[in-house]
Order: structure tokens, then sequence, then C-alpha cells
């Protein structure tokens, strides 16, 4: 167990466009920043930049809502081309009533609008610009991994952090989308707690933590302070974000 854990902000990163090697930028910020990121040491990226790189923005005067959308729209007091977006990116609609609609994204996070984003999306009330998630969030951290690695000769871990809000609390806080080289989740059961007895249901949400931390330095909204590096983090066993989802059938609410 970790006794000191710093994160670490990387300043000076420019504002991200469609097909930067957001990589690049990164390590050069790093470097700049005189910063010597090494092995156990982990990346919080936010989820904005990688999609921007990643050319993941979406023209809503290219969408033609569906029927369905456009029912949807009415009953949620939402732009149909908008509602079409969300539905496109979505497997299920959970929930939804006037101003929130609440999906289960492809990627099987459940949230609201499918993560599909307007704020800080250059132009998006000029041209009605939005931003969509990673298409695969764990390949694209596992490649940013692979370019830290190769750059530093380390093997640090990379997380891909998006904000989100909870159904029982409010407020957002961050959460993993993608992970490389990071225990997504930490299971405890079978072992002792402080007085010997064996743990039965405790696994801890290890990469939402993380990336919970890291947001606080990044912030969520005209910080432009894209990624931290999180030191003294004991990194587990490597596994993906997308593990973190809780499967439908072991959901009480859907």
């Amino acid at each position: 167990m970790a006794k000191q854990i710093t994160v670490t902000a990387v300043e000076g990163v420019p504002l991200i466009n469609q097909g930067d090697d957001l990589a690049a930028l990164l390590i050069s910020a790093v470097e700049a920043q005189g910063l010597q990121p090494a092995s156990e040491d982990i990346f919080v990226i936010a989820q904005k930049v990688v999609s921007k790189a990643e050319g993941r923005l979406l023209d809503l005067s290219s969408v033609d809502p569906s029927p369905e959308a456009k029912k949807l729209a009415a009953e949620t007091d939402k732009d149909p081309r908008y509602v079409e977006a969300v539905m496109r990116q979505s497997s299920e609609v959970v929930r939804a009533k006037p101003g929130v609609i609440v999906v289960a994204h492809q990627l099987g996070h459940v949230l609201a609008n499918a993560g599909i984003d307007r704020s800080n999306v250059e132009g998006a009330e000029a041209n009605d610009m939005v931003l969509l998630l990673p298409e695969y969030p764990d390949t694209s951290a596992a490649d940013l991994k692979a370019r830290f690695d190769a750059q530093w000769n380390s093997d640090v871990g990379v997380i891909i952090a998006d904000s989100v809000g909870r159904p029982w609390r409010l407020g957002t806080v961050g959460i993993a989308i993608g992970a490389a080289g990071v225990a997504a989740l930490y299971d405890s059961r079978g072992e002792p707690d402080m007085f010997g007895r064996t743990l039965e249901v405790t696994v801890t949400g290890h990469a939402d933590a993380i990336a919970a931390a890291a947001t606080l330095i990044m912030g969520e909204g005209a910080e432009a302070i894209p990624a931290a590096l999180v030191s003294g983090v004991m990194r587990g066993e490597p596994m993906p974000a997308s593990s973190i989802n809780r499967p439908k059938s072991e959901d009480m609410f859907r």
C-alpha cells in the first residue's frame, strides 16, 4: 500500500486537433517540464484530447435523425440530431426524462448522453460540432503506453479518464474508460482484514480511484491540463478498463 502519492500536472500541451501525434506532444511537454517518468508511474490522460487526436468529432449538421430519435428528443427536450448521435453510440436507452438521457454505451459504460460532449470543443457553438468517446479506449491507452515506454525505456501505466455522474450522488468524478499496464480492479476477496476476518466482497475500483485523483489536478473546465503523472501507486496486475463494467445480468437497475 502506498504511503505517499504524487500527482503532477503535465503542462504546456498545445490544443489538440484531429490527426495530431498526441504521444509526441505529451512527450515533448513532459520533457520540457523536466519530468522523469519511471517504471511504475502512471499517466492519466483526458478523454477529450484522445478523442480529438483520433478524429472523433461529429458535425450534427450531417446527422439525419430517425423517427425514434425524434420521439426521444421530444420527450427529453433535446436536439433530435444530438439524440440520434447518442442512440448510434448506444446499445440501450436505460432512462430518459426531460433534460436527461442515460444509455448503455457500446463500450459498456452506463452514462448520460453516451459521453457525447460539446464542452471544450472548438467551434461547437458555431457549427454544431460534438465529440464522441474514443472508439477503442483500451487500445488507445496501450498505444500511448508503447510510445512512452520506448521514449523513456520504462514500463509506465496509462489511464484514459472521463468525468461522469454517479447514480446515487451529485457531482461528476473522473473514471477510467481506458487502461493499459494498470489494474482496473483490485480484488481483495480472500484476504484478511485487520482483525483476521476473510474479506468476501471487497473489490476496489483501482483505476477509477487513480483517475479521480488525477482529475483534481487536471480539472474539468478551462484549466487546459490534459494529463497528469501519478507516482507512488501500486499498479497491480494489468487489466483493461473494459473489465470494470458491471455485466447487465448483475445490474439491479437495468
